[in-house]
Protein backbone atom coordinates (compact mmCIF):
# COMPACT_ATOMS: atom_id res chain seq x y z
CA UNK A 1 0.00 0.00 0.00
CA UNK A 2 2.58 2.36 1.06
CA UNK A 3 4.28 2.16 -2.17
CA UNK A 4 1.01 3.60 -4.07
CA UNK A 5 0.93 6.69 -1.70
CA UNK A 6 4.84 7.12 -2.82
CA UNK A 7 4.60 6.39 -6.31
CA UNK A 8 1.55 9.32 -6.36
CA UNK A 9 3.52 12.19 -4.17
CA UNK A 10 6.36 11.96 -7.05
CA UNK A 11 3.84 12.94 -9.46
CA UNK A 12 4.29 16.69 -9.99
CA UNK A 13 0.48 17.47 -8.78
CA UNK A 14 0.89 14.60 -6.09
CA UNK A 15 1.50 16.70 -2.89
CA UNK A 16 -2.64 17.82 -3.62
CA UNK A 17 -4.18 15.13 -2.09
CA UNK A 18 -3.58 13.81 1.65
CA UNK A 19 -4.43 9.88 2.99
CA UNK A 20 -7.26 10.13 5.24
CA UNK A 21 -8.16 7.08 7.82
CA UNK A 22 -11.56 6.71 8.91
CA UNK A 23 -12.69 4.06 11.62
CA UNK A 24 -16.52 3.01 10.33
CA UNK A 25 -18.44 1.32 13.09
CA UNK A 26 -20.53 -1.85 11.54
CA UNK A 27 -24.06 -1.90 12.23
CA UNK A 28 -24.38 -5.44 12.36
CA UNK A 29 -21.35 -6.93 14.15
CA UNK A 30 -20.77 -3.14 15.96
CA UNK A 31 -16.73 -4.13 15.17
CA UNK A 32 -14.87 -0.98 13.94
CA UNK A 33 -13.20 -1.68 10.05
CA UNK A 34 -10.56 1.51 8.99
CA UNK A 35 -11.31 3.00 5.20
CA UNK A 36 -8.32 4.85 3.75
CA UNK A 37 -9.25 7.08 0.80
CA UNK A 38 -7.25 9.88 -0.67
CA UNK A 39 -8.95 12.97 -0.88
CA UNK A 40 -7.67 16.66 -2.41
CA UNK A 41 -6.24 18.69 0.68
CA UNK A 42 -8.67 21.67 0.31
CA UNK A 43 -11.54 18.76 1.10
CA UNK A 44 -10.50 16.97 3.61
CA UNK A 45 -11.99 18.78 5.96
CA UNK A 46 -15.61 18.65 4.05
CA UNK A 47 -15.00 14.88 3.76
CA UNK A 48 -14.31 14.11 7.67
CA UNK A 49 -17.47 16.09 8.55
CA UNK A 50 -19.96 14.48 5.87
CA UNK A 51 -19.43 11.11 7.22
CA UNK A 52 -20.11 9.20 4.26
CA UNK A 53 -18.72 9.08 1.18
Amino acid sequence: MAKKVVATLKVAGGKDWAKVIRAVKSPKTGAYTFREEMVPVDKVQEFIASGTK
